[in-house]
């Protein structure tokens, strides 16, 4: 079972599911209170630590599949399936994981800064991506070293100094062998194909200054999904949750009373 911390109690559940440098606190309210808030706005919500990271053990293999695996395992165990899954960038790639293999236990979907697909499918980009990921951490520098560079190239023009302090915080934290090991798995992930097959109200939440998801890779994306929408969120970039807490919780509030009120 999955580490996890819960808030609210409503009749939805919505599950949110990290970035491959992230965790469950990138949620919390010390960072971008996500999760209180959507509690507040009347759904009971989970924020998980995918397998690796915060209290979640490193499996030995690590697979999207499992991964997607182990959430909705932890989710059965609670009783709070099926569940609206809320994923950013590899969290998004989990929760269409989870789309394809167990349709059952999806209410809706909002993918967040993510793609369908790891990069292009000769292989030559994914080979790049990690060598150049992975090359510090080759050369021993550690994700304290690693973490700081990373989110300044992935965060927006306007993020805050204090913004970029707390992504980094949290990547930091992230143990190497997990980072090594989600990168990995990520670099075969493919469902494009899944994507017509989606029958839930899904959003795709995108960020004007991504470049690791773009806005236009995610209307593509929207596009393909019978019940897709797409959001782009202005003056953020791939770490949006945390740039523009405010504007993040918005788009997804709103789609989540538009297609699943709650109780006046």
């Amino acid at each position: 079972m999955l580490a996890f911390d819960r808030y609210g109690q409503g009749a939805t559940t919505v599950a949110l599911l990290h970035g491959v440098g992230g965790g469950r606190s990138i949620w919390s309210e010390a960072i971008s209170g996500t999760a209180r808030r959507l509690g507040d706005a009347g759904y009971t919500v989970v924020a998980l630590d995918l397998p690796g990271y915060g209290d979640s053990p490193l499996p030995t293999a690590m697979t999207v599949s499992g991964m997607a695996q182990a959430a909705l395992d932890t989710l059965s165990a609670l009783g709070l399936l099926p569940a609206v899954w809320l994923g950013h960038s590899m969290g998004g790639m989990v929760a269409l994981e989870l789309a394809a293999a167990a349709p059952e236990a999806v209410q809706g979907l909002v993918l967040a800064c993510t793609s369908p697909a790891f990069g292009k499918p000769d292989g030559a980009w994914q080979s790049t991506f990690l060598k150049e990921r992975l090359a510090p951490l080759d050369a021993g520098q550690g994700m304290e070293a690693l973490a700081p560079r990373l989110v300044a190239g992935m965060v927006g023009r306007h993020a805050s100094p204090q913004a970029v302090s707390l992504a980094s915080q949290v990547m930091a934290r992230v143990p190497e062998a997990t980072y090594r090991a989600a990168l990995k798995a990520l670099v075969g992930f493919d469902r494009r194909a899944s994507l017509a097959q989606i029958r839930v109200p899904t959003l795709a939440l995108s960020a004007a200054e991504d470049h690791n998801a773009p806005p236009e890779v995610m209307l593509r994306m929207a596009q393909r999904i019978p019940h897709g929408a797409h959001v782009c969120l202005t003056d953020a970039g791939h770490l949006a949750n945390v740039e523009r807490p405010q504007e993040f919780h918005d788009a997804v509030a709103g789609f989540l009373h538009k297609h699943f009120p709650t109780p006046r």
